[in-house]
């Protein structure tokens, strides 16, 4: 079963959308908070 995760782009093109639904905003901002970060900082 393959893994599937919400694009950042499709996630804020969501947010940003008036006509979007509450409950699709609530899924769209769970998914950008739930992503990876792109980059890996080190500790010094």
């Amino acid at each position: 079963m393959a893994c599937k995760t919400t694009s950042k782009s499709v996630a804020s093109k969501a947010l940003r959308d008036g006509r979007t639904s509450a409950t699709t905003k609530s899924i769209a901002g769970s998914a950008l908070s739930q992503r990876q970060p792109k980059h890996t900082y080190k500790k010094k």
